[in-house]
C-alpha cells in the first residue's frame, strides 16, 4: 500500500484513551495501530499520539488514538489531552477490580472537560487472563448501559476485539458526524434567504469537532 497524503482523509478523529495506569492502554494502542504488543510493562511518560486510517464504506477516517503515556499516574493529565475528542476508550483491567471501581471517576473527569457529544466505550482488556477476572461481565456492561457506554472486552496481547473496539467507536462517531453534516446543511438550506450578507457561521457550524475535510 502506498503512502497516502493528507488529502486522502475524509475526516481525522482524535480518540483518547483513559484509565488507570497499567491497565493496558499502550498495549492496546500499538495493537491497533501498528500491531505490535511490549510484554515490556515499564511505565512511559508524556502524552504521545499514533494514527490509523480505516475505511467505513466510501469514507476514509484517519483515527488519531491518544495515550495518556503513564500521565495517570500523576493526576497531572490537562485539558489540552481531551480537547477536540470526539470519541474515548476508558479502559480498566478485568482481573484488578480496583482499575474497575475507579471508572466512574475517569467518566466524570472526561466529561468535565470533552464535548458531552462524545462517543465513549468501557473496555475491560486483558480477556485472555480469564481464570484471573475480578470483574464480572454483566458487572460491567450493565455500567455500560446505564452510563449511555459502549462496552467490549479486549485482549491487546492475542488481539480479541481490539479491532472491533477502535472500529465500533468510529464507526458510532461517523454515525453522528453524518447526521450533524445532514441537519446543518438543511439548516443553512433554510436559512439560507435570511443570511446576513458576511456573516461567518459559529465555529460549530463549521466543523463537527476535530474533522478535516
Amino acid at each position: 500500500m502506498g503512502n497516502r497524503t493528507e488529502e486522502d482523509y475524509n475526516f481525522v478523529f482524535k480518540v483518547v484513551l483513559i484509565g488507570e495506569s497499567g491497565v493496558g492502554k499502550t498495549n492496546l494502542l500499538s495493537r491497533f495501530t501498528r500491531n505490535e504488543f511490549s510484554h515490556d510493562s515499564r511505565t512511559t511518560i508524556g502524552v504521545e499520539f499514533s494514527t490509523r486510517t480505516v475505511m467505513l464504506g466510501t469514507a476514509a477516517i484517519k483515527a488519531q488514538i491518544w495515550d495518556t503515556a503513564g500521565l495517570e499516574r500523576y493526576r497531572a493529565i490537562t485539558s489540552a489531552y481531551y480537547r477536540g475528542a470526539v470519541g474515548a476508550l476508558l479502559v480498566f483491567d478485568l482481573t484488578k477490580h480496583q482499575t474497575y471501581a475507579v471508572v466512574e471517576r475517569w467518566l466524570k473527569e472526561l466529561y468535565d472537560h470533552a464535548e458531552a457529544t462524545i462517543v465513549v466505550m468501557l473496555v475491560g482488556n486483558k480477556s485472555d487472563l480469564s481464570q484471573a477476572r475480578e470483574v464480572p461481565t454483566d458487572e460491567a456492561r450493565m455500567f455500560a448501559e446505564n452510563n449511555g457506554l459502549l462496552f467490549l472486552e479486549t485482549s491487546a496481547l492475542d488481539s480479541t476485539n481490539v479491532e472491533l473496539a477502535f472500529e465500533t467507536v468510529l464507526k458510532e462517531i461517523f454515525a453522528k458526524v453524518s447526521k450533524q453534516r445532514q441537519n446543518n446543511t438543511r439548516t443553512n438550506a433554510i436559512n439560507l434567504g435570511n443570511a446576513q450578507a458576511g456573516q461567518d457561521p459559529s465555529p460549530g457550524e463549521k466543523r463537527a469537532c476535530c474533522i478535516s475535510l
